[in-house]
């Protein structure tokens, strides 16, 4: 079934049809407005280029131009057109089950995404109706059978793909395995390959499309976890391998209140080491406390073209706290320092800096039951880029039922082709609205003001009012109420009063 014919089946659903089956169906409806503009490249003769006082060069609007000698023109960047974009996405779940079979159901998920402004320029609103999930399910205890699009998630990433996975456990001792089999999705989007809507790949975009296999074994235990996984994708008209990975995570417990977490993956058909990590956390009363290890390396698929740059990795050393001692205060850190492999290229001509450190600080206090105020900072320098940023909050609880939150924040950057720096401010206000378990309303309204430190024209602020709403709206049968059972107040004996 095409996707648009299953939006338009679940759609039309009456949900009196489905008094002997249980139901639950979520719509999620969401929009915003957003403006923004790029930049556009210019240029002018080399003869109409103007110096300024400081012997820079100007065009006569007084852009700066950057020029060369073996070029009789001189190029610029200008601020490219506005572009208003009211992106809608609407997203519907909806599970079944009791279909006359023990331990069958079905569970799908759709989005449909719109760009209701004046220029069709917002990315993701292409195709308009995306089918995320569409499988049926057999669930047993020693045993799961999913037939359908489904997306499996390891310590290799998000694998979606059209096809069928077994997964057959044993409760009692921890253990189970799992197979799956199908045609994949594109990395990163429910799509596959081979779709218009990723036609900018062009000469590198495959044909067909890819045959994902995989298999996983897992443990789980008082003291520890333990998974292998293992993954193949096959191109099916050359038989060429287009990925084959391999990743074990684990998990140790050693003692009640310290967890050691760590994991590896190995690029099988390129005989590299990929991603790995470690990390040790130790969890109080009024502490907790984490330190890691970690090395990260980008894995692109033999098809792409990316491979071919040779993407090295970086390590980087992180360290974490967060202490709740004083009564209603929180307080929280977490610091990073990263360093890059040796590209093996060289630059005479200029020192790069190959290493680099993140730097986050927070405050949460809670003097009054309604009340809570939050506090950041967050500041990074690495290879090219910096920042450093402050953000405040206050939220006010209201009932149950409503939250409102006033937040504000200003970030210092610098600017896309690193000429001086940017100083955005923002401040803004959301609201939260959910008067049942069934439904909740949520809206914000947020200012930003962007001023650009440049001594030329292109120096212009670029402010907006960005405002946005949802509406999510659940309802099922009468056996999926979201609802505690009545409490029962135990006798002396142990049996249930009368």
């Amino acid at each position: 079934m095409r996707p648009r014919s299953l939006l338009l089946f679940l759609l039309l659903l009456n949900p009196s049809t489905l008094v002997a089956q249980g139901y639950r169906v979520r719509l999620d409806n969401r929009v915003q407005s957003v403006a923004f503009r790029g930049v556009l490249l210019d240029s002018i003769p080399s003869s109409a280029v103007v110096t300024g006082a400081g012997g820079g060069t100007f065009s006569s609007d007084g852009f700066a131009v950057r020029c060369s000698v073996s070029n009789t023109f001189c190029y610029f960047f200008r601020p490219g057109a506005e572009h208003r974009a009211a992106p809608a996405v609407t997203g519907l779940d909806i599970t079944l089950w009791r279909l006359g079979v023990t331990g069958l159901s079905f569970h799908g998920n759709v989005r449909m995404a719109f760009d209701l402004g004046d220029a069709d320029v917002w990315p993701g609103t292409h195709p308009d109706v995306q089918l995320l999930e569409a499988f049926a399910e057999y669930n047993k205890e020693a045993f799961q059978g999913r037939l359908g699009r489904q997306v499996y998630t390891s310590r290799l990433g998000f694998s979606g793909f059209d096809g069928a996975r077994i997964t057959v456990r044993d409760v009692h001792r921890g253990f189970d395995a799992l197979g799956y089999l199908g045609e994949g999705l594109a990395r990163g989007i429910a799509l596959p390959v081979t779709t218009n809507a990723l036609n900018p790949l062009d000469d590198f975009q495959p044909r067909d499309r890819q045959i994902v296999a995989g298999a996983a074994l897992g443990y789980s235990g008082t003291v520890a976890d333990v998974r292998l996984d293992y993954q193949r994708e096959v191109d099916p008209i050359p038989d060429y391998f287009v990925s084959e990975r391999a990743a074990l995570a684990t998990t140790i417990r050693p003692f009640s209140r310290l967890a050691l977490l760590g994991g590896a993956e190995y690029d099988i058909a390129q005989g590299i080491w990929g991603s790995a990590d470690a990390t040790l956390r130790y969890a109080a009363h009024q502490w907790t406390a984490s330190a890691g290890v970690l090395r990260y390396r980008p894995h692109f698929e033999l098809w792409t073209i990316w491979g071919a740059f040779s993407p090295v990795a970086y390590h980087a050393v992180n360290g974490a706290a967060s202490y709740s001692g004083v009564p209603h205060l929180q307080l929280r850190a977490r610091g990073t320092r990263f360093w890059y492999e040796d590209t093996e290229t060289d630059t005479p001509l200029a020192n790069v800096e190959d290493h680099g450190w993140r730097l986050s600080l927070g405050a949460t206090w809670s003097p009054f039951t309604r009340w809570s105020f939050d506090l950041g900072h967050d500041a990074e320098f690495g290879p090219g880029a910096s920042y450093s940023s402050y953000d405040a909050a206050a939220t006010f609880a209201t009932s149950d039922k409503i939250l409102l939150t006033v937040h504000a924040a200003r970030l210092i950057r610098p600017l896309e082709f690193r000429f001086d720096e940017a100083t955005l401010h923002q401040f803004g206000m959301e609201g939260s609205w959910r008067p049942s378990e069934r439904w909740q309303l949520d809206v914000s309204a947020v200012r930003y003001m962007e001023k650009r430190d440049r001594p030329d024209a292109a120096g212009f602020d670029w402010d907006q009012t960005r405002l946005s709403a949802r509406l999510a709206f659940l309802f099922g049968s009468a056996d999926d109420l979201l609802r505690l059972p009545k409490g029962r107040r135990p006798t002396s004996t142990g049996t249930r009063a009368q």
